[in-house]
C-alpha cells in the first residue's frame, strides 16, 4: 500500500483529532474518587472541527481512520 504524504490541513486534523481524544480519555479516566468525568472544554471540540473542517474532512471517513493510523499506529 503506498503512502500518502499528509497536506498541512491534514496533518492540523489528525493532530487536534488526537488532542480531542486524550482529552476525552482523561476525562473518562477522572479522579479515582468516583467522582464523575469532567466535561470536555468547548475550545477542544471547537479546534478539532475547525482543523477536520480545513482539512475537508469529517472525522468520520475511512480515509480519516487511515491517516490516523499512519500518525499514530495502535500500541500492543
Amino acid at each position: 500500500m503506498p503512502t500518502a504524504v499528509l497536506t498541512d490541513h491534514e496533518r492540523t486534523a489528525v493532530q487536534a483529532y488526537l488532542r480531542l481524544l486524550h482529552t476525552v480519555r482523561a476525562a473518562f479516566d477522572g479522579p479515582p474518587d468516583g467522582a464523575p468525568p469532567a466535561l470536555v472544554p468547548p475550545s477542544v471540540l471547537a479546534e478539532a472541527e475547525t482543523a477536520l473542517a480545513e482539512a475537508g474532512l469529517a472525522g468520520n471517513e475511512e480515509e480519516f481512520f487511515r491517516m490516523l493510523s499512519g500518525w499514530c499506529p495502535p500500541s500492543a
